[in-house]
């Protein structure tokens, strides 16, 4: 890729634009650039950058007049961070073979097949059938008795179907899903997050529910961890934290035991602590080495743990602010480009979470546009004043006529909302 880096007054219609002057998680513009179509397009690029980075291998270079040197903090990923240092030098896979891979990876494209309200219907039944069937997994275990998979794929099976017809539903029910005990919640939520990632990469019905499985059987090794090292309300120390580690070993043992547990799965269950630094474990695995089950459960993982109330932390992110940490740990922690994608399936404001708009009206997310992803379809339930509304009003972002915007994230459970009360 040849790049140029200039001001934005020299951009013209049929440029491509491959970099800012900021990340592009802080504008509404895609993640992998943006082809400039009309004079608004830069009108609009005006408004969020002062000077961009032009591909002159896909469209006109600027004039010459306007080009800016290109900084050593330019080549570092437009980062201050040290960290950026770290990515250059672990990052072995060029950017354009990574790009290949989840290019080779898509066998498909999926369409929004039903409404909403419709699907969210639906999907309560098909939770409510999971947990169940989950539940009686981990008993059967703790009894000693064999991992019986099969009812436990059925449940899956008609969750992926609900995720291929409308993605929103499931989303909705996992972030719920969080006021209730974490062991199931994280495994319900990992697991419908990892299939909605499935669906964005273009994975096959089958390959979806086999994200799906991994998903919710993550952590089934913490099976065989003491019940009082799980629950624990106070710092863990290093010994626990070591033997807390040994769930990815117990996990896989369980599931070598167990018929009808394939390759990817089992796969996942044992890489999903693996980093691209090599910084993870059990095996200390780096950047390609993790098989892609592997890499998509460790992103879909760290962000549901972020956003999960955990009995011996005390940090719990919002949504937002759990995207904008995964954004930062790209090429360091995660396959950035896998992290773009994943930011891209959830949205910037994930459905599900609490968000402030611009009138001081406060909402929850109930769909992500694909299109413009800092404008969800919200509703509100607080007016300006953080009063709550005898009506909820559903209201789509992204019809410019509302003049309303998203002003920022909310941590769940702010103003004493109760997001769980009003949908189950």
């Amino acid at each position: 890729m040849k790049e140029v880096k200039t001001t934005v007054e020299a951009l013209e219609v049929g440029m491509y634009v491959s970099r800012l002057d900021r990340p592009w998680i802080d504008t509404p513009f895609d993640l992998e650039g943006i082809r400039i179509y009309s004079k608004n397009d830069i009108e609009s690029l005006k408004k969020y950058t002062a000077f961009v980075f032009v591909d002159t291998e896909k469209g006109p270079t600027p004039d010459p007049e306007h080009w800016l040197s290109i900084s050593a903090e330019d080549m570092l990923f437009q980062s201050n961070d040290a960290k950026a240092v770290v990515s250059v030098n672990i990052n072995k896979t060029p950017k354009k073979k990574k790009i290949n891979e989840l290019k080779k990876l898509r066998k498909t494209f999926y369409k929004i097949e039903s409404e909403f309200e419709e699907e969210l219907k639906e999907s309560k039944e098909i939770k409510q059938r999971i947990e169940h069937d989950f539940k009686k997994v981990l008993t059967d275990l703790n009894k000693g008795e064999n991992l019986d998979i099969d009812a436990l794929k059925d449940g899956l099976h008609a969750a992926v179907s609900s995720i291929i017809r409308n993605p929103s539903a499931f989303a909705l029910l996992a972030q719920l899903e969080k006021a209730n005990e974490y062991s199931y919640s994280h495994a319900l939520s990992t697991s419908i997050w990892c299939a909605q990632f499935g669906r964005h990469l273009g994975f096959e019905v089958a390959e979806i529910e086999e994200l799906a499985l991994g998903g919710m059987l993550l952590d089934l090794g913490k099976s065989k961890l003491p019940p009082e090292l799980l629950d624990k309300n106070s710092q863990i120390t290093a010994e626990e934290g070591e033997l807390i580690k040994k769930h990815v070993d117990y996990g896989v043992r369980i599931l070598s035991k167990t018929p009808g547990i394939s390759r990817n799965v089992m796969s996942m269950v044992a890489t999903h602590h693996e980093r691209a630094s090599g910084k993870g474990y059990p095996q200390g695995l780096m950047n390609d080495q993790i098989p892609i089950y592997g890499r998509i459960a460790g992103i879909v993982d760290s962000y549901d743990a972020m956003t999960t109330s955990r009995p011996y932390s005390d940090v719990t992110f919002s949504p937002n602010d759990a995207i904008n940490e995964l954004y930062n740990l790209r090429e360091n922690s995660f396959q950035g480009e896998l992290v773009e994608q994943f930011i891209q399936t959830v949205g910037l404001y994930p459905t599900g979470s609490l968000v402030e708009l611009s009138s001081g009206a406060v909402a929850i997310v109930l769909e992500v546009n694909d299109l413009k992803r800092m404008y969800p379809t919200v509703m509100i339930v607080l007016d300006q004043m953080k009063r709550p509304l005898a009506e909820f009003e559903t209201v789509n972002l992204a019809d410019e006529r509302t003049g309303l915007m998203v002003k920022k994230g909310l941590q769940a459970g702010a103003f004493g909302i109760k997001s769980e009360e009003l949908f189950i």
